[in-house]
């Protein structure tokens, strides 16, 4: 017999839940084959076959908790190959009755199942009844009023904790302002067909607002720095966490050192984390660190919104949906693509003076672009 394992947990982490088992008892499995999915708090992990085999028990239901090594399951690595015993195993896996079965493979359909019958019918002859996956508990409907309780996963958790957190022990203030989107729409109108081209990927919002926050932070190290005891420390680098959705919850994987990234770079490493929070492969090192945070919202429709802090970071941008709006522009009143801005920062440690100039530096960069290229 081989056991299944959890495997080696990342640092900090110590237990995590059984997410989802993609074999069942009885059920052949290649070497490599994904058996089982387990969820930390922050990623969900794949567990492989080591060996071919038969899985021939599972010791760790779905949604139960778990340990670093603890044993998931067993593979019987002995019971052949797939177009075998095993696959004959596990044609008859829910009609097992004690350690054999009665029916065999060269027996008339309407014979086996005559067996099959005669087999349940015998007194002393306990039959093997797998237990039901647990379901999530459901109120009686009164009239067509119903209610579903089901348990939070471990992302969800630690998600809502965090926030929770960071609400609790800041000082957390939101300042805002908008930005005039006109000649970014322009520069990716005129730029996109050459930049995708040449870099197989499109020019899109995101590497514009890291660029300008980069630049700004450079200017204000405070908002880029954070509160440890009784110290401020301070960085010398610009890791920018970005906020991805995926159907598992909000991940915030980091672009690092994105003081040293070209747009390209940009672009396609949030590419990559957004096809990656969805297939939950993103490691925990990657969503671990990072001074400051972007959040997109307008991606969902989002005009405004005060983002809450990802702690132990002392600021957070939102970002927000480019709405046609009428402004003032040199005494005339004009149609432009506005978005809101919004900044969330830690008042114990980034004043408000700072912080609205912080603003305004990252407004100027993306009103004007050259600033971006000429780092003005």
């Amino acid at each position: 017999m081989k056991e299944i394992k959890v495997p080696v947990l990342p640092e900090s982490i110590t237990e995590a839940t059984v997410a989802a088992w993609h074999k069942k008892p009885g059920d052949y499995v290649e070497l490599d084959d994904v058996i089982v999915e387990i969820e930390t708090d922050k990623v969900v992990l794949e567990v492989p076959a080591e060996e071919a085999g038969v899985l021939s028990e599972i010791t760790a239901e779905e949604g139960e908790t778990v340990s670093e090594k603890q044993v998931l399951g067993l593979i019987d690595d002995e019971a052949g190959s797939e177009d075998g015993q095993s696959k004959e195993t596990q044609d008859n896996s829910e009609e097992k009755v004690g350690e054999s079965s009665p029916i065999e493979n060269n027996e008339p359909e309407a014979i086996q199942e005559n067996s099959a019958k005669e087999q349940d019918n015998t007194p002393d002859t306990p039959k093997v009844v797998s237990e039901p996956t647990p379901e999530p508990s459901i109120s009686k409907p009164i009239g067509k009023r119903m209610e579903e309780r089901v348990p939070m996963t471990r992302i969800r958790k630690t998600i809502a904790n965090k926030l929770h957190s960071a609400t609790q022990n800041t000082a957390m203030l939101t300042t805002f302002n908008e930005v005039d989107m006109t000649e970014i729409l322009s520069m990716r109108a005129s730029y996109k067909e050459a930049f995708e081209k040449k870099y197989s990927v499109k020019l899109g919002f995101m590497s514009f607002f890291v660029k300008a926050a980069v630049e700004s932070l450079k200017k204000f190290p405070t908002v880029n720095a954070y509160i440890d005891g009784e110290d401020i420390v301070y960085h010398a680098y610009c890791d920018v966490s970005v906020a991805v959705s995926s159907d598992r919850g909000l991940v915030v994987p980091v672009l690092r050192d994105a003081h040293k990234m070209g747009m390209h770079d940009i672009e396609k490493g949030i590419v990559d984390f957004a096809v990656r929070a969805q297939d939950g492969t993103l490691g925990i090192e990657e969503m671990s660190g990072g001074t400051f945070t972007i959040s997109n919202g307008g991606v969902f429709g989002s005009l405004m919104s005060t983002p809450i802090l990802n702690s132990p970071q002392s600021a957070i941008l939102g970002m927000h949906k480019t709405q046609d709006r009428p402004v003032a522009v040199n005494g005339e009143v004009v149609i432009r693509p506005m978005m809101y801005l919004a900044l969330s920062y830690d008042h114990r440690i980034i004043d408000g003076k700072e912080a609205v100039q912080f603003l305004i530096s990252i407004k100027e960069a993306l009103e004007d672009p050259a600033r971006l290229l000429l780092k003005v």
